[in-house]
């Protein structure tokens, strides 16, 4: 690279880890969450949230108060309310007052987790630390698809707790003449992918559960980009009420990418 494309490769990444930071900082993201629990079918208060809550064969129900109400999709909800089944990885966020209350479902399990802009944890968050961002770390690979998805089942933070992801394929790329490779799965937006991983850092310099890492849909011959720069941290590297997944097997990296977002502050 010139001096002019390092200084726009540096500019590029600035710009994207500022918002990344404002997204993560957002008052109802998960920095605003103030507690993780856990539904059974015995009807129990939430610290944080109005209502008792419970689960069962139809799925998530409230039951609120007289002087007790949520909005749900925008319209007031009073007394006994169900959301019904919930997908795996899936969710809705009702609000009551300036919170949100997620009602979510992890792992084969449904939870609430209140989210308040007044959150100890996100009023003390002092931004993230990172690598310089360095052209090094900006390595094309190539995308090999699976003949199918190979449903993939993972740990997560949350002892006990696992997770399945459908992996369309794997990653192969070479850093410093050693050939590599990461499975990926299916990212947020059509045909886009995404991986866990770890490395040689991990525990020492950057979070040692996982970091996340966002690649762009492959080209038509499956060459794809994986900017080691935009490395992130989950959730779960900032509070315990995360159930973040755990890379999958044969997903740690022999190498030090000294690239990305590295341990939070404190």
């Amino acid at each position: 690279m010139t001096i002019l494309d390092i200084d726009t490769f540096a500019q590029e990444w600035a710009a994207w880890h500022e918002h990344h930071e404002t997204v993560r900082a957002d008052p109802h993201g998960f920095l605003a969450i103030t507690g993780l629990h856990w539904l059974t079918a015995e009807p129990q208060r939430v610290p944080g949230a109005p209502g008792e809550w419970w689960t069962g064969p139809d799925g998530v129900v409230v039951r609120l108060a007289e002087d007790e109400s949520l909005l749900v999709d925008g319209q007031p909800v009073h007394g006994e309310h169900s959301f019904g089944v919930l997908p795996e990885r899936g969710g809705v966020s009702p609000v009551a007052g300036d919170a949100v209350i997620e009602v979510a479902r992890r792992g084969g399990s449904d939870v609430v987790r209140p989210r308040h802009p007044d959150s100890p944890v996100l009023a003390a968050y002092p931004g993230t630390p990172a690598y310089e961002p360095d052209p090094r770390w900006q390595l094309t690979g190539t995308y090999v698809p699976f003949d199918e998805p190979r449903p993939t089942t993972v740990g997560a933070v949350v002892e006990g707790l696992q997770h399945v992801y459908d992996a369309p394929g794997r990653i192969e790329f070479e850093l410093d003449g050693q050939a590599l490779s990461l499975t990926a799965f299916n990212g947020a937006t059509e045909g886009s992918l995404f991986v866990l991983f770890t490395d040689q850092t991990s525990g020492v310099t950057t979070y040692a559960a996982n970091r996340s890492l966002k690649v762009d849909a492959p080209a038509a011959d499956g060459t794809v980009v994986l900017d080691f720069n935009r490395a992130t941290n989950l959730p779960c590297a900032y509070t315990e009420f995360a159930t973040c997944p755990l890379p999958p097997e044969g997903n740690h990296l022999p190498v030090a990418v000294e690239a990305g977002e590295k341990k939070p502050v404190g």
